[in-house]
């Protein structure tokens, strides 16, 4: 794929569609052509000249886990980095192979964590094969051999050998059954602030991303679902739409309606002119309105399973000196992914299907196609493209590559891209899922807390995308995390979940259950001003010595000077959150004016994943979740009337802007002895923290979000 995305563009436009591109992947290709694939393992391919090609199953969605991964084979292949590169795993061949590659699915911070040790497994066992393929060919012990940078050498005699001169002899030998992984104390490659693989090839637009896709003979098509959410295709007049210039065919499916032509604008053209009547079904009244009353009628349910019970809480909340209640809530928000759904499929003749989309998931894009078209999983190859913006919208639900293959399908013989338009995506997501908690919290005499008690209304992810991963009660685990597995030390606690899933579809949104983060530390921090202490002190007394949260707790204080002086007008506030395999604190700095105008100047995160793979990546990811999170602050929300999404684009579902952007310093303390993830963590304490600095500078607590329904004037 090694194409200029800007030239490819360019000529695109200047020749109507007639520039075509075949994609392909490099070695599938050599292999096509009769040419041996230097294949070491499935994960391992040496050249002849000594260039590596790392596979990657995961999906590269700028998160950095192209290049991280492939640090982590070639530190155990101990070569060149300047000589590896990376490329994505096929997921046909994967299938063929017998899932030879683990999980494909990129979400949940999983990327790096839960694939470490088999690749790195994988890195140390081609390593072995090779020297003991140079063992093989000098006729000595692969004991008395050793390894650098690629280049084997033979202790005794000094005689040396590249890994591209063995690399075929061995592919040839048995892999190891155990293999030795270095100690992360020892890494030269893994643990390094190296360049990322893609990041050069980007800023010179090289990288063919899910709406760049052109091939021989394309047609492109736009789609239109039922504005309401379960609704169904009632009727459609096309006689206009069908007579317009370049128009190939309306196809019509139960829960949408498409209009494919020779250039995406045609057919979005097309489906405009078309007269479709939709059937609402029993939602099309549905409002925010309705569905928090929804949410506060489980809220009332006196009989809700317990997703934690320890102690005693009602006893204890009965005999608390004082009691303090709160009420806290947030909205839906859409993923908003820079690249809206897009999915190219060609079903050709020999009743083999191709599919290219961007997704977080290449294997469960190839089911989801295989299914759609009723063919074996061995007749669907996906090429996984570069993902402009995931966030959770790409994993689970693949409705884009179900579309995609329906279309393409009423097209046989005829590759067809099929992109929503920016409108289509805003109302048509799933969705991060609003909800409503209501949290007691009893204090003895001394104004110790003694019992918290918390009930959490909202609609389950799992329900609607897993369901084999709901507990025996019905507790959906992320609906509930930051409670149920709350590190403060609490004698009685309890915690209450009420399952509400209305007809708006919800799901991963970046770190899902995140929003309980900050409904649980900004809780907490009315509990230190209730008892007249700081709150970065009052935590510390919950916290357990030893605690991973403490110490990211202390380390963000000490780089932010908790206590210390700070600038006129300037207020601190702080949160600590795990998850995501990870430990996060933060304090941010803000500023509000007199006229209400709220200013984020810092932000200061620390953050303990055990392991860092590449210390850059891992700052990135953390001023990542800074900005996107931002935004959900400041003024992200849908709503919901006449049973659909009211926002429809940026205009009212607004990005934050660079003079939004605070400072972020992060601050890495990896205690090792564990893998955690960082693509999400940073997002978590995040939200509490910004709103306890605005408790600080106003008085005023924020127990809804987002801001822009909150007047903030002094």
């Amino acid at each position: 794929m090694n194409v200029n995305r800007r030239g490819f563009l360019k000529a695109s436009a200047a020749l109507g569609g007639a520039f075509t591109l075949e994609f392909s992947f490099p070695l599938a290709a050599l292999a096509a052509k009769g040419m041996p694939v230097p294949e070491v393992n499935a994960w391992v391919v040496i050249h002849p000249d000594d260039r590596v090609v790392v596979r990657i199953a995961r999906s590269e969605m700028g998160q950095g886990t192209y290049t991280a991964l492939a640090q982590l084979v070639a530190e155990e292949l101990d070569c060149d980095w300047a000589k590896v590169s990376s490329e994505f795993a096929s997921p046909n061949e994967h299938i063929r192979r017998n899932r030879i590659w683990g999980s494909m699915s990129t979400g949940g911070s999983q990327g790096v964590r839960s694939s470490q040790d088999y690749v790195r497994k994988a890195g140390a066992a081609a390593r072995t094969m090779l020297i003991q393929a140079a063992a093989a060919r000098w006729k000595v012990p692969a004991a008395e051999c050793t390894v650098e940078r690629g280049v084997i050498t033979h202790g005794p005699s000094k005689r040396t050998l590249r890994y591209g001169e063995v690399a075929a002899e061995a592919a040839q030998l048995e892999p190891p059954k155990e293999v030795t992984l270095r100690d992360p104390k020892d890494w030269k490659i893994a643990g390094k602030p190296l360049h990322r693989f893609d990041i050069p090839d980007k800023v010179m637009g090289k990288p063919v991303f899910g709406v760049d896709v052109v091939l021989p003979g394309m047609l492109h098509a736009s789609i239109a679902q039922c504005p309401v959410f379960g609704g169904k295709l009632k009727s459609v007049d096309s006689g206009a739409a069908e007579k317009m210039r370049g128009v190939k065919k309306i196809v019509r499916e139960p829960d949408f309606v498409a209009g494919v032509a020779d250039s995406w604008w045609r057919a979005d053209q097309a489906l405009q002119a078309l007269k479709i009547e939709w059937d609402a079904g029993a939602n099309g009244s549905a409002s925010t309105a309705s569905i928090m009353a929804m949410l506060r009628e489980g809220l009332a349910d006196p009989k809700l399973p317990q997703a934690r019970k320890v102690g005693d809480g009602d006893t204890a909340l009965a005999t608390a000196a004082k009691v303090i209640e709160a009420e806290y809530s947030s909205p839906y928000l859409n993923h908003a992914t820079m690249e809206p759904q897009t999915c190219t499929a060609w079903l050709k003749p020999e009743g083999f299907l191709e599919v290219w989309t961007s997704t977080q998931n290449g294997e469960a894009s190839m089911a989801a196609a295989a299914e759609t078209a009723g063919l074996p999983l061995e007749k669907v190859e996906v090429h996984k493209m570069m993902l402009g913006g995931g966030f959770g919208r790409r994993g689970g639900p693949q409705d884009f590559v179900v579309q995609g293959v329906k279309i393409a399908m009423a097209m046989p013989g005829t590759p067809v891209k099929m992109m929503w338009s920016r409108d289509e995506d805003m109302q048509h997501g799933f969705y991060r899922p609003a909800s409503i908690v209501r949290m007691k919290a009893g204090l003895d005499a001394k104004g110790n807390l003694v019992a918290m008690h918390t009930r959490i209304a909202c609609p389950s992810i799992l329900k609607v995308l897993m369901p084999q991963a709901l507990g025996a009660e019905g507790i959906d685990f992320t609906a509930v995390r930051s409670f149920s597995d709350m590190p403060y030390a609490v004698p009685h606690q309890q915690v209450d979940y009420a399952m509400k899933n209305g007809h708006v579809p919800v799901g991963f949104w970046r770190a899902p259950g995140q929003q309980n983060g900050f409904y649980r530390e900004c809780f907490i921090d009315e509990l230190a001003v209730a008892t007249g202490r700081d709150p970065l002190e009052y935590r510390l007394a919950l916290l357990k010595p030893g605690d991973k949260n403490r110490l990211v707790l202390e380390a963000a204080a000490k780089a932010a000077n908790w206590g210390g002086a700070l600038a006129p007008g300037i207020h601190r506030g702080l949160a600590v959150v795990d998850g995501f395999g990870s430990y996060a604190a933060m304090v941010a700095e803000v500023s509000v004016s007199a006229s209400g105008t709220l200013k984020v100047h810092r932000i200061v995160v620390a953050i303990d994943s055990g392991h860092v793979v590449n210390p850059d990546t891992c700052r990135a990811q953390a001023e990542s979740n800074v900005t996107y999170g931002l935004g959900s602050i400041l003024y992200q929300e849908n709503t919901v009337k006449d049973g659909r999404i009211v926002e429809s684009n940026f205009r009212d579902f607004p990005l934050p802007q660079m003079s939004e952007m605070p400072r972020v310093e992060t601050v890495l303390v990896p205690t090792g002895g564990f893998w955690g993830g960082h693509g999400e963590p940073a997002i978590l304490p995040l939200t509490p923290a910004v709103c306890n600095a605005i408790f600080a500078a106003t008085g005023k607590r924020i127990r809804s979000l987002p801001l822009k329904h909150h007047d903030l004037r002094s």
